[in-house]
């Protein structure tokens, strides 16, 4: 993998899969391998605007215990280690929550009677395909799951070897976004000069900082608002690699599922542009 990506926003609605799908259709059309990973596993929507034709689909899930009453002696070690308590012995009986179980299997390591066995617990899909030129990658939480990391490490394992990899995080600065960029090279982070972008876009900071990976701002929609997000970028030392123009038609592009890109010509130079910011401020170890 020569560079990987990971386009996020400390909310929803800033843009973040628009960016992403239009920086991955751009890094393609030189000729570079490119793939599309769309980690929003609770509400993908990549696919709207690439068009991916898909050649698998395949189920994928966590480890959670089972437990054989007739071997259990109801000593209670493996509720004692659960930490989100999944299992938990309860008389002469023992419950097991599957939505809360993390999949660490400590459970099954401390119980001395070999009570208990892990098996599979389907949490989603992973489906992967390619929409020309750009393999496509994306997962779907199942309705009533909790957990969304193990569907993101999967949809992540499941990435064809590409020159760039492009990761759309899920928004917010919660578990499921850690899951997505801690391992990215790069991380750019979108948002829209208004107060609640404002907002979140500092939280998102704070996110990325921890993590120690380097970043950037696209400002999404420049112009709708004010300029306090650009003097708090100013003031951070955070630069703006890019910006968006508040402008319709990109609008009426988005609602129509195309990409800007490919609508509108004139703003694929951004993306460019902004593909060769990103290069240059990667440094590769």
């Amino acid at each position: 993998m020569d560079m990987k990506i990971a386009i996020a926003s400390g909310k929803g609605g800033t843009g973040k899969t628009t960016v992403a799908t239009n920086l991955a259709h751009v890094a393609s059309r030189d000729g570079r391998s490119v793939a599309y990973v769309d980690c929003d596993v609770e509400e993908p929507n990549g696919h709207i605007f690439l068009k991916p034709s898909f050649i698998t689909t395949t189920a994928v899930g966590t480890l959670i215990p089972s437990v054989d009453e007739s071997r259990c002696t109801h000593c209670g070690q493996c509720g004692d280690i659960c930490q989100y308590s999944a299992i938990v012995s309860a008389g002469e009986t023992v419950l097991v929550f599957a939505e809360l179980c993390h999949g660490c299997g400590g459970c099954s390591l401390v119980c001395p009677a070999g009570a208990i066995t892990e098996v599979l617990h389907e949490t989603g899909t992973v489906q992967v395909g390619s929409a020309g030129p750009v393999a496509f990658v994306h997962g779907l939480l199942n309705v009533g799951q909790a957990m969304s990391p193990p569907v993101i490490k999967a949809v992540k394992a499941s990435a064809p070897p590409a020159d760039i990899l492009i990761v759309d995080a899920p928004p917010g600065t919660s578990c499921p976004v850690i899951e997505s960029i801690r391992d990215c090279d790069f991380v750019l982070l979108v948002t829209e000069p208004t107060p609640f972008g404002l907002n979140d876009l500092k939280l998102a900071v704070e996110m990325t900082r921890a993590l120690e990976l380097p970043f950037g701002v696209l400002v999404n929609r420049s112009g709708m608002g004010n300029r306090d997000t650009h003097e708090y970028c100013r003031d951070s030392g955070i630069d703006i690699l890019a910006e968006i123009p508040d402008d319709r038609t990109i609008a009426e592009a988005y609602s129509r599922g195309e990409m800007m890109c490919t609508a509108l010509p004139e703003y694929g130079k951004i993306f460019e542009s902004l593909l060769d910011e990103i290069r240059s401020r990667t440094v590769r170890t």
